[in-house]
């Protein structure tokens, strides 16, 4: 299923060790973007979910597409919450770490993805992983790294 929010765990724990190199939003776009193809795929019924999107040259493209639009708009989000200020490291970060964590983590749990064409059509990483303990890690992942910067930010003078 397109947009789960299990890919957040791993950025909020990145978010909480790196909290000004790194955008959680970013990050969170560029997920939306990479399963736009899926939900396209499934609205057309067709048996190929994960096509070029879910490729590393396809992760490459859609990251730098993050970057460059979610950093204005990140900003402008920022400017009316909080008035902090995205970097281009942070956008760039969230976004390659986005698309390409994306990418990885799909891997282990799709059959259909060819995640390292044009180099290889197959797929070593499919179930290298159990999907519930994935899960637990990633589901972990956001409530610890959640907690964390959270802590973190009323901690900050």
């Amino acid at each position: 299923m397109p947009f789960t929010p299990f890919h957040l765990g791993l950025a909020a724990v990145i978010k909480a060790a790196t909290p000004h190199r790194f955008s959680f939003l970013i990050f969170a776009g560029s997920q939306v973007l990479m399963d736009l193809e899926v939900a396209i795929r499934m609205v057309k019924g067709t048996e190929l979910l994960h096509g070029m999107s879910h490729t590393v040259p396809g992760a490459l493209v859609i990251g730098a597409v993050a970057a460059l639009i979610g950093r204005p708009v990140t900003q402008f989000v920022m400017d009316i919450v909080d008035g902090g200020k995205v970097s281009k490291l942070a956008a760039w970060s969230g976004a390659m770490v986005g698309t390409l964590s994306h990418v990885l983590l799909d891997a282990f749990m799709h059959a259909d993805m060819e995640p390292w064409w044009p180099l290889g059509e197959s797929n070593a990483l499919l179930g290298m992983v159990q999907l519930d303990l994935l899960h637990a890690l990633l589901g972990w992942g956001l409530v610890i790294g959640g907690v964390a910067v959270v802590v973190r930010r009323r901690l900050a003078p």
